[in-house]
């Protein structure tokens, strides 16, 4: 029956898509950009904006600051910005407006970004150093910091900085499906199927730079072959692939266009190094052998076509704190993985999974890898629905299987990954991550950032299995330029090819 749901829902979206196009003696048809994507947004109050579902809120809010492919910055609803150890002064764009007219201001700001921080979303924790916001007129407003963090302009051009009407917060769950910003599209309510697709129209007035596109149109699939066949029929413009075989079904294609990018490490993050859930991870040899355990070079060869590179770290290859050898660290060693296992007399491993992040070779990879050495992996199906209450609520499992985006910035992945927050919700620390913490926070040195890497995969914190290579798909119509931080583009990297 679900099968059944889904193609009846496919067909529909690809006949809404076919509406679009110009045949005939029809009138020209306005320049629209459709956008296929395996993400499904839960909402689209900005307390709620994570990851890859930003494009959704990057339509609708601005962000106080841009960031750029490169990832550098640019000024969007902040002109100017001073970081200087524990104070981040903004001076804001004057005249920007919300929808009901009402002004953005250093009030609105304010009042954003104290929403955020209590609103409980994923990214809550990114604001976790702002001790007060001070309001000095209506261009002019300063972050003031318990401590200095270096990551603090790229949370204020992520997740953090998109900006809604003060006005709509006292609407309950308002933003959730309608949207009040400032940004380039409004949601068009009567074209848009919360769940199938996202449409949005070119917001009248918008105080930037017009994108190329009149309309945006954001399509949920829940696999990657019906978004393929979208691409090769032209029913879609511009999707992210991720699948291995998929990639090598478009490559090549009369009239694709392609653009590889090596960004997300796919690998086993242990949440429950503690040993609440599964007592045996509070042991770092357990750890270990969970490492040691793990054929990578096969899995890439086989699961990915070889594209990617195995590693053992979770710091990408762009950062301060990688280093080239820690990438091979852990061999596959299954002897050593069962020396180090012997005194645990084997034991069971519950992990959840995400069909859309674990195919069932990649499932059946990993079982047999760790059954050989007396773990037994459980595997238990979760939707995108249900996984944020177990996973991340319920702290039902002692890891998962992810995709993680490897940034550029270092703190950006300390503070998702090592940070207690949304990916270590246990809280787990140990001595010498307690005094490596603080010196990162404040300087970001190379060599501080490096021990702790050292530290992490001697420690077996996580268990990585390769940095994977996407490939970013066009039509042919579309030029993409993949952004820095991001394995999908921002909104605003999207243009007509030619």
């Amino acid at each position: 029956m679900k099968r059944y749901v889904a193609y009846v829902a496919y067909i529909a979206l690809l006949s809404a898509l076919a509406g679009c196009s110009s045949t005939g003696n029809q009138a020209p048809a306005t320049k629209a950009l459709n956008l296929a994507t395996m993400t499904l947004p839960q909402s689209l109050d900005p307390k709620d904006a994570n990851g890859s579902a930003l494009p959704f809120f990057q339509a609708v809010y601005d962000t106080l600051i841009r960031r750029e492919p490169d990832g550098g910055y640019s000024p969007m609803l902040a002109t100017e910005w001073k970081h200087t150890g524990t104070e981040v002064a903004l001076t804001l764009r004057a005249g920007v407006t919300f929808d009901d007219g009402s002004p953005f201001d250093a009030k609105a700001v304010k009042a954003n970004l104290e929403r955020f921080h209590k609103g409980g979303g994923a990214q809550a924790k990114t604001l976790d150093d702002v001790e007060s916001i001070d309001v000095a007129d209506d261009t002019h407003v300063t972050l003031k910091l318990k401590q200095p963090n270096s990551a603090m302009l790229f949370y204020l051009s992520d997740a953090a900085g998109l900006m809604a009407n003060p006005a709509a917060f006292a609407k309950g769950d308002a933003l959730k499906t309608q949207p009040d910003g400032t940004g380039p599209y409004d949601l068009d309510q009567a074209s848009t199927v919360i769940g199938t697709k996202w449409q949005f129209k070119r917001a009248a007035g918008y105080w930037g730079a017009k994108l190329p596109y009149d309309t945006v149109t954001m399509s949920y699939f829940d696999n990657e072959t019906a978004i393929v066949n979208g691409l090769k029929t032209g029913q879609l413009n511009a999707a992210l692939i991720q699948d291995a075989d998929q990639q090598i079904s478009v490559e090549g294609r009369p009239g694709i266009k392609t653009v590889k990018q090596e960004f997300d490490f796919q690998g086993i993050l242990l949440f429950d190094r503690a040993g609440a859930v599964t007592p045996q991870l509070r042991d770092p040899k357990v750890r270990q052998a969970l490492n040691y355990a793990i054929d990578r070079q096969t899995m890439l060869t086989k699961i990915r076509q070889g594209r990617g590179a195995v590693t053992g770290q979770v710091f990408g290859t762009t950062t301060q704190a990688y280093k080239p050898e820690l990438d091979t660290y852990y061999p596959f060693d299954q002897a050593k993985a069962r020396e180090l296992l012997k005194d645990t007399g084997g034991f069971t491993l519950k992990l959840p999974r995400l069909p859309a992040i674990v195919s069932d070779a990649l499932a059946a990879s990993l079982q047999t890898d760790l059954g050989a050495v007396g773990v037994k992996l459980v595997w238990e199906d979760v939707d995108q629905g249900s996984a944020i209450q177990r996973i991340f609520r319920d702290r039902a499992y002692s890891g998962m299987v992810m995709n993680m985006g490897q940034s550029s910035a270092d703190w950006v992945a300390v503070g998702e990954l090592v940070v207690p927050g949304t990916f270590n919700m246990f809280g787990y620390t140990d001595d010498t991550v307690k005094k490596l913490l603080p010196a990162i926070k404040a300087k970001a040195a190379k060599e501080d950032l490096q021990a702790l890497n050292q530290h992490l995969v001697e420690d077996g914190w996580f268990v990585p299995f390769y940095r994977m290579t996407y490939l970013h798909v066009s039509d042919g119509s579309v030029a993409i330029t993949p952004q820095d931080g991001m394995a999908v583009p921002s909104i605003y990297n999207y243009a007509p090819a030619g």
